[in-house]
């Protein structure tokens, strides 16, 4: 009945032209069942993420919790990671689609869902993959292999291989080309005309890299029939801009610039992309090639004025992806409080029983009972203050990690700014102007100036006498070098300070030499670290 229900409401909501998130969203005040429940709640979620983050971030929310409050849930709850892992994907969030994948991928695993682990396992090799773990993509790679090679899914074996061909394409030519050609004896059993392509075209690119050009012309010349049958537009970039940089390699220039203008004829409705881009290059080099300056000019402003409108997208969506991350990080502390706090509660019920345990001994032993009650007081006088002690050097060095994270953000914030600006001053555009302005009121908005005299009023609490003695010592030293002092105290290595300074490693080392040159400790084999510690 209540699915007859549903049907008939779902029927009307749709003729009256209601958005189906909104159709989905009604339904949900319809169902009971717990997984039905999380499916829906998952789609709205997934119908969310374009137009409304936030929403979409609180029904998973909104699942989570029903799923934990529940037993026996740890399929909704698999579910519900995997919905996180996507929505994050869909922003380019690649470090936090990792975790929550792993932690979907996991539960399926214990589960023994065999399916959806290995749909996530393909979901993993590729953030891997992107994240360029090479290792790690090429195991769960492997894992979807072995699978489908059970199953005996040939379709999806020959994409595999194809992938696993293109993971070692850069790295190692010849594993490449042996993944390449097992795909190519699936798809010849297949007769998948559009796999044919995509294969043919990454064996031409293989051979290319190794220098096999008779092998190379050969396959682009297959992947080039195939494609031209196809309606797949993603083939026909591919094969169109691999044959342009293959001719141009060769030095082919005619050849070069009819098929990569063909690439650019493809991307009309979205000539501002990275396709758009590889192609205005190889056109510019080509005609250069020819001594063909006037179209070279042409076709290299095009190359600077696609590759500048990708760097204002790629720098917005960087500003978009940090807020995301931290976002996601200040909820994770909230998660955190909130369970500390629940922790804090049964701790305190706990403590209530013993003292009214304590209160019946007390009654019952009289005078014996008073004397256990101090020695037990003075111990638990002890603990507290014990406890005490360690709560304070606890949040000291949470207090200093908080503020060097806060000082890592502000660098980023200025890094972004600076480039801001200067993709200001090279915009032609008054709107594009106008949109790099709004980004930078709303950056500045936000940057805190203070960050490290904020650090440094927390240092000096917890290392009062280290500040005293290196100010003593060495009264010279500028405010950078006090901060690359702390932190050296602290002793972290190049590596750490780069990560939390935002500067590179090269940076942090050149820093340390000149700082061994005002401490005076160039000709000495001296550890930095060890030195401030023995101040």
């Amino acid at each position: 009945m209540k699915k007859i229900t549903f049907i008939f409401l779902l029927i009307i909501n749709l003729s009256n032209g209601q958005e189906p998130v909104d159709v989905l969203i009604d339904s949900l005040n319809f169902e009971s069942n717990l997984k039905q429940r999380v499916e829906l709640i998952t789609s709205i979620s997934s119908e969310l993420v374009e137009s409304d983050w936030d929403k979409a971030i609180s029904y998973l929310e909104l699942a989570e919790r029903e799923v934990e409050s529940s037993e026996n849930a740890q399929e909704e709850l698999a579910l519900i990671y995997k919905s996180y892992g996507n929505i994050f994907y869909s922003k380019d969030i690649l470090d936090i689609t990792l975790e929550y994948y792993l932690k979907a991928y996991n539960l399926y695993k214990e589960l023994g869902n065999e399916t959806e682990s290995t749909l996530l396992e393909n979901d993993l090799a590729i953030i891997y993959a992107r994240l360029n773990n090479n290792e790690k993509a090429l195991e769960y790679f492997n894992n979807v292999y072995e699978y489908q090679l059970k199953h005996k899914d040939s379709l999806r074996l020959a994409q595999i291989l194809n992938n696993i061909g293109n993971l070692f394409l850069k790295k190692n030519v010849d594993s490449s080309l042996h993944y390449f050609n097992k795909s190519l004896e699936i798809s010849k059993r297949l007769n998948n005309k559009e796999l044919y392509g995509y294969v043919y075209a990454n064996l031409g690119r293989a051979y290319s890299i190794n220098n096999d050009l008779q092998n190379a012309k050969i396959n682009f010349d297959s992947a080039l029939s195939f494609s031209k049958n196809s309606d797949n537009d993603i083939l026909k970039n591919l094969v169109n801009n691999s044959i342009a940089e293959f001719f141009l390699k060769v030095e082919e220039n005619d050849s070069s610039i009819v098929y990569a203008k063909r690439t650019m004829d493809l991307n009309t409705s979205s000539f501002y992309s990275f396709r758009n881009q590889n192609a205005a290059n190889t056109l510019y080099q080509a005609y250069k090639n020819k001594n063909d300056y006037q179209n070279a000019v042409y076709y290299f402003e095009t190359y600077n004025k696609i590759r500048d409108s990708i760097n204002v997208e790629e720098k917005a969506l960087n500003v978009e992806r940090l807020k995301l991350q931290q976002e996601f990080r200040v909820k994770e502390k909230i998660q955190e409080f909130e369970k500390e706090k629940e922790r804090s509660k049964y701790i305190m019920i706990g403590l209530s029983l013993v003292a009214s345990i304590l209160l019946l001994i007390i009654i019952v032993f009289r005078y014996k009972a008073t004397i256990t009650k101090n020695n037990l007081e003075k111990k638990l006088l002890i603990a507290e203050q014990n406890e005490l002690r360690q709560n304070l050097e606890s949040k000291n060095k949470t207090l200093i990690s908080k503020a060097m994270a806060e000082m890592h953000r502000t660098d980023i914030i200025n890094s972004i700014l600076t480039d801001l600006k200067q993709v200001k001053r090279k915009a032609v555009k008054k709107e594009t102007q106008q949109a790099i302005d709004y980004i930078l009121v709303s950056l500045q908005r936000d940057l805190n100036s203070n960050v490290w005299k904020e650090f440094e009023v927390s240092f000096e609490q917890v290392h009062e006498s280290f500040c005293k003695a290196l100010n003593l010592k060495h009264p010279d030293l500028s405010p950078k070098d006090r901060r690359l002092c702390s932190l050296l105290y602290l002793d972290l290595t190049s590596k750490e300070i780069a990560l939390i300074t935002g500067q590179s490693f090269k940076s942090i080392e050149n820093a340390r030499t000149r700082l061994r040159k005002k401490l005076n400790l160039t000709n000495e084999k001296v550890n930095l670290s060890n030195y401030m510690n023995s101040l």
